[in-house]
């Protein structure tokens, strides 16, 4: 286990590289036993194709306390957000720390190093991410310290930052999630993809809810491949529920949130 010029004592916790034959030993995302946990055995799956293509995790691990973050990363060309991001590497998700002890360390920052670092070695013009001061994605602070800007903005208060190895080089921008949101203006959807584990909880019973309490056509849509995740109507990607022809939640929700927002819609 390495940390590449870390500013934080070494001697319990490192990065290592997750790979298609170490992920099962180190999970994802908290998720690891196999037979118990379906989101696991699908992250896998994806993570096995996308690995061919350049999709790389870097995990944290403590050797008392185990699985404690990780950085995902992958080519634009390949990114799971409504992005144009071609020619940089795209960070998918990053966080630190099950346990408190281990926020606010350094440990984030380092992992970005290692995506920089394999950015250039890669010859890249550089390096993006979608951020938001709310659940489920990083927020901006941590890597506007490290030299990223925003190049672009996304409602309701999404931003599309960048690390330029080379000014001159074309900012990546959002793609028009307006126009594909009018693809889904009859019923509730809820829109994912397996990039994010946390998708499929709480899935199911959100349909039921949808279509038994609220009397709603409801349709669950699984997406398939890069293409059609850069082409979701809402900047989180990887998931949002779509109700009439707008979003009421970009990002993983429990049931009981989806009836409350639901009951205030349906009078």
């Amino acid at each position: 286990m390495t940390l590449n010029d870390s500013p934080v004592d070494t001697a319990d916790i490192g990065i290592v590289d997750i790979t298609p034959e170490n992920i099962a030993d180190y999970g994802v995302c908290g998720y690891k036993d196999l037979k118990k946990h379906r989101e696991l055995r699908r992250k896998i799956d994806w993570f096995e194709e996308y690995y061919q293509k350049g999709l790389r995790i870097k995990a944290l691990v403590s050797k008392e306390h185990g699985y404690q973050g990780m950085v995902e990363y992958i080519p634009g060309r390949y990114a799971h957000r409504p992005v144009d991001a071609d020619g940089y590497m795209f960070i998918h998700c990053i966080f630190v720390g099950f346990r408190n002890e281990f926020k606010g360390k350094g440990y984030a920052s380092s992992m970005i190093d290692e995506c920089i670092r394999e950015a250039k070695e890669a010859g890249m013009h550089g390096v993006a991410v979608v951020v938001r001061d709310g659940p489920f994605m990083a927020g901006r602070t941590l890597f506007v310290r490290k030299g990223f800007v925003a190049a672009d903005t996304a409602d309701p208060d999404f931003e599309l930052l960048v690390l330029k190895f080379n000014p001159d080089t074309k900012d990546p921008r959002f793609r028009d999630m307006k126009e594909h949101l009018r693809e889904y203006r009859d019923g509730l959807f809820v829109i994912r993809s397996v990039q994010c584990p946390y998708t499929e909880k709480n899935t199911n019973a959100i349909l039921e809810s949808a279509r038994s309490k609220f009397n709603l056509r409801a349709t669950l849509i699984d997406l398939e491949g890069p293409d059609a995740v850069q082409n979701a109507p809402c900047a989180f990607g990887t998931f949002c529920i779509v109700h009439d022809g707008e979003v009421i939640s970009h990002h993983p929700i429990s049931n009981t949130r989806f009836e409350n927002i639901m009951k205030k819609r349906i009078r």
